[in-house]
């Protein structure tokens, strides 16, 4: 923890650019050895120049110490570029973080077959269900969804990767703790509660547009592949597409329709030569190879059975057993799924009042209800409210039901 805190000193030093931090580093081989050396050490570092090196002067850790108690406090994780479990393939870009904040279980990106699937905020109905259809088959087959968080096509993608019942991760432009945009609540715990919310800002920064530039180099470094689903002529997943075949990674992009302004940069993009895909095994077929025991052509080749609310409206409804014995452990359940289903009736409630309800907390009972949801025990209605689909029976102090008063 002690070491920790050179780490983020360095890391927030106002005025001193990302590069320059990792000259230093490679020139000293650790903050704390940075931290204690003298003007003139510092002044050959390759590159640096006296105003930046003035800026090392400062060695107030107070920041550094509150940081630390903050992410202590909400249960952060605080990952170095010089720990085990950072990505290695994150290591190898050019301008990697120096630091990682991560929220949930952080995955061994090294081992997973990790697709970052990007796309426009701006999205039309044909994107919201084309990086759903992805992010659930992509899930399904074995790979791990990667995104951004952002409304649009990435919260599309991620709710796809959930309702396939896989782990997913998010990069965000903004501090763990912040929630932008506001509407994404509830994804950032579902993302959270299945696994993890990354981010090289410490918490409490506001977003900024300047933050999500940046942040697309992680999104892109993270993976061996990333999918454009829709992006019009100029878009942010078209910055992080040329990142990452600038990181030497493979991209890959949804065609859409001919006159449809938020396809063109997609179109465009496959025009001058980008792979072509429409469905998720045409990627994932790349990487059998690599990832063997991972990948499964019939997961990939599953159709969500929930594409958005809309969606949900006009489908028939699964079939489910309008009865589910408890007492027979007809469906294995958590603990915290029982309680929820005890919890709730056949009118929706909102989602607060199910944690007070059952004193279950938020990551859990988002966590619990997300499984519930992937097997028909629950329906999700507007406004983020969940209703109980069965009938339970087999409850501790029930009668046994058969046929007779």
């Amino acid at each position: 923890m002690s070491a920790l805190k050179y780490w983020l000193w360095l890391t927030e030093l106002r005025g001193l650019r990302n590069q320059t931090r990792l000259a230093l580093l490679r020139h000293f081989g650790s903050p704390e050895d940075i931290f204690y050396a003298d003007e003139g050490e510092i002044l050959l570092t390759e590159g640096i120049t006296r105003d930046q090196a003035s800026l090392l002067k400062d060695h107030s850790l107070d920041g550094a110490d509150q940081i630390l108690a903050e992410c202590q406090r909400l249960g952060y994780q605080i990952l170095t570029l010089h720990d085990a479990a950072y990505p290695g393939r994150l290591e190898n870009i050019y301008d990697p973080p120096c630091v990682l904040y991560v929220r949930g279980q952080m995955p061994a990106f090294d081992e997973e077959c990790a697709v970052a699937v990007v796309g426009t905020r701006d999205c039309t109905p044909y994107g919201v269900s084309v990086a759903e259809k992805f992010g659930y088959g992509l899930a399904a087959g074995g790979a791990l969804v990667v995104s951004g968080l952002a409304r649009g096509i990435d919260s599309a993608a991620l709710r796809g990767a959930l309702r396939a019942g896989r782990r997913t991760a998010a990069v965000l432009g903004n501090g763990l703790d912040v929630v932008y945009p506001k509407e994404n609540r509830y994804l950032y715990e579902d993302v959270a509660a299945a696994g993890a919310l990354i981010s090289e800002y410490p918490p409490g920064t506001e977003p900024s547009r300047g933050h999500f530039p940046v942040r697309n180099r992680i999104l892109s470094g993270l993976c061996a592949a990333t999918l454009v689903v829709e992006a019009p002529e100029r878009s942010g997943a078209l910055i992080t597409a040329n990142t990452a075949l600038e990181q030497g990674r493979d991209v890959y992009a949804v065609p859409g329709p001919i006159d449809a302004p938020a396809s063109r940069g997609c179109n465009q993009f496959i025009r001058e030569g980008g792979v072509l895909v429409t469905e998720p095994w045409d990627i994932l077929e790349e990487y059998v190879g690599r990832f063997p025991d991972k990948l499964r052509q019939e997961g990939a080749r599953k159709k969500p059975e929930v594409l958005g609310y809309q969606a949900r409206q006009k489908e028939e409804p699964r079939a489910v057993p309008p009865t589910l014995d408890l007492a027979k452990g007809e469906v294995e359940l958590t603990d915290d799924q029982i309680t929820l289903l005890r919890a709730m009736g056949e009118e929706p409630a909102l989602v607060d009042d199910l944690i007070e309800a059952t004193g279950i907390p938020t990551r859990r009972v988002l966590s619990a209800l997300t499984m519930l949801e992937i097997d028909s025990l629950v329906t999700q209605h507007p406004g983020k409210r969940y209703a109980r689909a069965v009938t339970l029976s087999g409850l501790p102090g029930e009668p046994e039901q058969n046929g007779k008063e």
